[in-house]
């Protein structure tokens, strides 16, 4: 895997050992940052311009890369692992960080159809550009962070966009309402339509194979040329079938150290199937690689709920569980013309917080909930709280 934990790790693994030998295996060609493919999409950034190493990588870490092959398994007893061209690459240590791919549900006549693609891959969005040529209408299903990543490069190609979301509001794992709609009411604006609370029955096809409309789960009919899955991955885990490694229903199964059940096996990032979000995935990388390099670490401090997004000019950070389960949480809004900011604590300790345009405070409030600090000895508005609230100040 060629993504940030496999980039990462090789990095880790080239600093603390100058001479051992790094084969990178990859189904991609390039490497790039799936987190930006929608300024690829909108035509702000060219492919070079998602690359997130350096010109020379190959030659600076003096890695061996096996480019456009993907592996076909793996197996532990003789440390080999298969490629898809009949190739066997040995180990002594191996790093799976295969990440995740599409998942497209079983909704009727939608696998198979012509005109339907996932936004996980630069192939994706070569597809996806290719197709705004001659489509216009667009059916985004999912309003989670990739699918908001979608629409937004859509709408830099001219094309109509409807966005479907079976949760309430979008980002539902990242924001509440109240912050939720800052974002559908610009994406209004902008044009995008918008349906929650309701999910797709069925695609309706042509003669041709082609999804001519998506028909909801109320019986509403939506025409369109072509249609974007971003509402669910599936981990890179296929491979691993019969080799004896284990895996869950998410996706590889590792511990604090990176270690699989295979003591010379190590994984990191989307393989797990647990949404790392990028830093963590990058984390995972360079723990798993010190700990294959003879250097014991483990991940124990990082903070991993945390999401960062900007969409059409409106910034806003999420942290931790920012919708309570219940009334035993209290929960604190301040709200100004151009912020929205929404803490929710419990005995004294911040679990959750939402902040809209203005994300001065963020990196307190990281600490805070990441270290579970104490703030009932702090006699000010929780929206106030500073680092130098917990100083100890004595006489020297």
């Amino acid at each position: 895997g060629a993504s940030a934990a496999g980039v990462s790790g090789i990095r880790e693994l080239r600093k603390l050992d100058k001479a051992c030998e790094i084969v990178l295996i990859s189904k991609d060609k390039d490497i790039y940052s799936r987190c930006i493919l929608h300024r690829y999409l909108g035509g702000e950034r060219s492919l070079e311009r998602l690359n997130f190493v350096e010109s020379n990588f190959e030659e600076l870490y003096n890695v061996q890369w096996i480019k456009g092959v993907a592996c076909t398994g793996v197996n532990p007893a003789e440390k080999i692992v298969k490629l898809e061209d009949g190739n066997e690459v040995s180990y002594d240590k191996l790093l799976i960080a295969t990440g995740s791919h599409t998942f497209i549900p079983p909704i009727k006549n939608l696998i198979g159809a012509k005109n339907v693609v996932g936004f996980r891959n630069v192939e994706d969005i070569e597809t996806l550009k290719e197709a705004a040529k001659t489509r216009k209408n667009f059916f985004v299903m999912g309003g989670g962070l990739v699918g908001l990543d979608c629409t937004s490069g859509l709408l830099e190609l001219g094309v109509n966009v409807t966005l479907v979301e079976m949760a309430n509001w979008l980002l539902v794992k990242q924001l509440d309402e109240r912050a939720a709609k800052a974002y559908q009411d610009a994406f209004t604006a902008k044009g995008v339509k918008q349906y929650y609370g309701v999910g797709v029955s069925e695609a309706v096809i042509n003669e041709d194979g082609e999804i001519t409309a998506m028909r909801l789960a109320d019986g509403t009919e939506i025409p369109c040329d072509y249609v974007v899955i971003t509402a669910g991955v599936r981990s890179n885990v296929e491979f691993l079938e019969g080799s004896g490694i284990e895996t869950s229903r998410f996706g590889l199964v590792y511990d604090e150290t990176g270690k699989t059940s295979d003591e010379n096996i190590y994984g990191a990032g989307d393989v797990s199937g647990l949404s790392p979000i990028w830093p963590v995935a990058v984390k995972e990388g360079i723990i798993a690689a010190s700990n294959m390099a003879g250097v014991p670490r483990k991940m124990t401090d990082f903070f991993a709920s945390k999401s960062t997004m900007n969409f059409l000019g409106i910034p806003s950070m999420s942290l931790g569980n920012v919708n309570p389960e219940d009334a035993s949480y209290s929960v604190e809004i301040r709200e100004t013309k151009n912020s929205y900011k929404k803490i929710v604590h419990k005995n004294g300790k911040i679990t959750g917080a939402i902040l809209q345009g203005d994300l001065a405070y963020g990196g307190i409030l990281q600490q805070l909930i990441a270290r579970k600090i104490d703030i009932t000895k702090v006699k000010k508005p929780i929206f106030d709280v500073d680092y130098s609230d917990f100083f100890h100040i004595d006489e020297n």
